[in-house]
Order: C-alpha cells, then structure tokens, then sequence
C-alpha cells in the first residue's frame, strides 16, 4: 500500500493536509432524526424494534437482569478481570485528584464568593459493542462519573445476536458500579436516554463515542436541551516524531490508530527523510500480520506522513490540526510538549503508545477529535459536575456596594435592578 506522503509543503498548503477524511453525513442527519422521532413518540416499542430490525430478533427486555450479570462474570477470564482492576485503580487514582475544593473569596468588606462543584444528578453513558466491545470506555466513564458524585448512571450497549451485552462490558459495569444497563446501541439508545421511554428513565448529560448514528444523535439531543460531553468524529493520531524514534513503535502506533474505524487518520510529522521511509517500510511489514486489514487499508488511505522543515514547522502544524491523540517521540520530548496548545492527550517519549491511554495509564480516553481540541477538553471529573456560586452579603456589604450596583444598572437603563440595590440602601440606613 503507498502512503499519502508529502515533502516540505508550503504553508499554504497546510489547510489542506490538516482535512479529515471524514464521509458526508447528510444522509445521517435525516436517518437519526427520524429514528428520534420514533423514540419519542413510541418510546419502548421504537426501541425494540430497532434493535431487532439491527441484529437481535429474539430481544423482549432490554434491561439487563441480575442473572445476566452474573452471567457474564462467570464468563470474563481471571487474567482480563485483573488487567481490568489494574486499570481501573489507575483511572480512579489520577481522576480522584482532579477533584475540586471549594473557593471562599471576600471580594470586599461584607461581601462573600463562593464556588462549589456539584454533580450532575443523571449521567447516560454510551458504550460502543460494533466493532470492538469496548469494556474500557466503561471504565473511562464510569469511574468519574462515580467519583464526581453522580445520583444515578445509567448505561446503554448494543447487544449480540444472542441478545447479550458482551460479558466483559458487564463485568466493567459491575466493577465500577454501574447497575443500569440497557441493551440498546446507535441513535436508538441516545433518543431514549434523551427523551426518556418507560424504562430508560431520562437523563441530563449523555457520554461516550460511537459511530456516525451516534455522533449525530448526540449533536441533534444536544440541541434539544441534553447535554453531550462534547462534539467528535472519527478516532486520530498524530506522532512528531525525530530520528532518535523507533520505526517500528511508530508503524505501530499508525496501525493502532487505524484498526478504530474506517475513518481513522493517522498522521505522522517528521523533519528525516530517511526515518519516514523506514516507517512507510515497517508499516507494511506489520500490516501483514494483523486482522482487519481491510479497514486498516481503509483508514490508511486518509492518512498522511509530512515531511517538515524543523521542530517549529511541526509544532505549528500539530497545535493548527489539534488532535485527539499526539505522540511526540522526540530526543527533546519535554521542551516541545511545552509548546502544545491544542491536543487532546499528549504522549511523551519512544514508550509512551497511545493505547496506554486508551487503557491504563490513568488519563481518560474520551477525547475531542476533528480538531475540538482548540476549544475542549477530555473527559475529566469537571465533565460530570456544574460549578455553582454562593454570594452572602452583609448589611455593610450592601452599603459598601449598593452604589456602585446602583449606577451600573442605571447605565443599562435597569431601573428595577437598581431599585433592589437601592431599598436596601436606605434600609440598612435607617438601623
């Protein structure tokens, strides 16, 4: 397979080299709003029979029972529940120290600020069964949202043509403390944790990636009044990388990206010609000994390798790209992750593969991709919480502020908002 490579572009040129291969979704849009639709005038019975027009036709109940929990415990390998519990430790100690502690501000004699996060009552996760049964993204959502402090989680995934949730996806559920799982996937599951049915009770922030159904029910509940953690497309890495880089950590690192979706990039900056050729080399080599080589081929295709002039050049296109996943395999690592202001998860040093990230480390997975990463963040524990602020004013906080309250909303031609500052002006006079 020849690789999209390019040799010391111009900077005109970037805008371009930076697209992403993403498909036209205007057929989407109009499938997903229609499949809302349905869910919100039927409710259960929409639910149902989509997921038994999509692959289960024997589903009666998508609640998953007690017994199927059971179930699916007895079936996870001892060696998976422990790589699973490894993780999970990670993920709760590095999540657990975001946690923040309120702020008390006097801002001026009598008048006290205060700031609290408080979690978001009831949070839906959406978790991916298609491709792969991504147990791991339970544990990427789950454990915040427990941390923050959420009331109620609830959890939906498509189930198998055996009407089943995959065991491992229950075991991780069970692991972080999630009880409510429906087995429900694509938009059909975003509209009922939206909208609400009679068994999938209604919920506030809906989390988690999916494919192009899902992506696009979550913009479309999002503009309905729930909230989403944040807009994504397809899965992306990007690697800088100097010849001081493994080739073979680095093809690896392109074919780990790749294996997420047809749609996936992987895009890799270099100022070696040389190390780019060895890469393109490896690349090939171990293609031929993975599975799914032709959704590989197929995100290879939307992939780049960029010849550039220095580390500035690469830096400047890496934070203009902002994506989800940068690996920087560079003799100096450190100095230019300094220089990183758009990225969703940065990876540092020839060991640092983005699958730890995916997995174990300790940092979430869910990140923002198609460039959001100029403007948002990962999942973090500030996702599932909302900040509230107190004021406490005295009667001399009023007497020292009331004026200036007074004026401003005079300016804006608020005469009500001026009269509330000023009563209680004369009033704290008189005592």
């Amino acid at each position: 397979m020849e690789l999209n490579s390019y040799n010391r572009p111009q900077r005109a040129e970037w805008q371009r080299l930076q697209q992403r291969g993403i498909s036209d979704t205007s057929q989407v849009s109009d499938i997903v709003s229609r499949i809302i639709s349905d869910v919100a005038e039927r409710g259960d019975d929409a639910v149902l029979e989509m997921e038994r027009r999509f692959g289960c036709p024997q589903l009666s109940d998508i609640r998953v029972s007690e017994a199927e929990f059971e179930e699916a415990e007895a079936m996870v390998s001892e060696s998976l529940k422990q790589s699973l519990n490894v993780a999970a430790a990670n993920i709760h100690r590095f999540h657990r120290a975001q946690l923040m502690q309120p702020i008390e501000v006097e801002t001026m004699p009598g008048i006290v600020c205060r700031q609290k996060a408080v979690a978001i009552s009831d949070v839906g996760l959406y978790i991916p069964g298609g491709n792969s049964p991504l147990y791991s993204t339970v544990l990427m959502l789950a454990i915040p949202a427990k941390i923050a402090g959420c009331r109620r989680i609830a959890m939906c995934s498509p189930a198998g043509k055996d009407g089943k949730i995959h065991p491992a996806i229950l075991y991780a559920a069970r692991l972080t403390g999630v009880t409510e799982v429906y087995k429900t996937g694509g938009a059909q599951a975003i509209a009922a944790m939206a909208i609400g049915t009679a068994t999938v009770k209604k919920v506030n922030k809906i989390f988690g990636p999916g494919n192009r159904f899902v992506m696009e029910a979550k913009q479309q509940v999002s503009a309905k009044g729930v909230a989403i953690d944040m807009p994504a497309g397809p899965s992306e890495v990007m690697i800088i990388a100097d010849n001081s880089a493994n080739a073979t950590f680095v093809a690896a690192d392109f074919l780990s990206q790749s294996e997420h979706g047809p749609d996936s990039q992987s895009v890799l900056l270099t100022t070696d010609e040389s190390f780019a050729s060895e890469v393109k080399v490896e690349i090939e080599r171990l293609l031929s000994t993975l599975p799914r080589q032709e959704m590989i081929a197929s995100s290879l295709s939307k992939s780049r390798i960029i010849i550039l002039r220095n580390d500035d050049e690469m830096m400047a296109f890496a934070n203009e790209y902002a994506p989800e996943h940068l690996i920087i395999a560079h003799r100096h690592c450190n100095d230019l992750a300094e220089k990183v202001e758009n990225a969703g998860s940065v990876f540092l040093g020839n060991y640092a593969c983005e699958s730890a990230g995916d997995y174990a480390s300790g940092t979430n997975h869910t990140l923002p991709t198609s460039g959001y990463a100029k403007a948002f963040s990962g999942v973090n524990i500030d996702s599932f919480t909302k900040k509230i602020t107190f004021q406490t004013i005295t009667a001399d906080g009023i007497a020292n502020l009331g004026q200036t309250i007074a004026t401003l909303a005079e300016g804006e031609d608020l005469m009500a908002h001026r009269l509330a500052a000023t009563v209680r002006m004369e009033y704290v006079k008189q005592l």
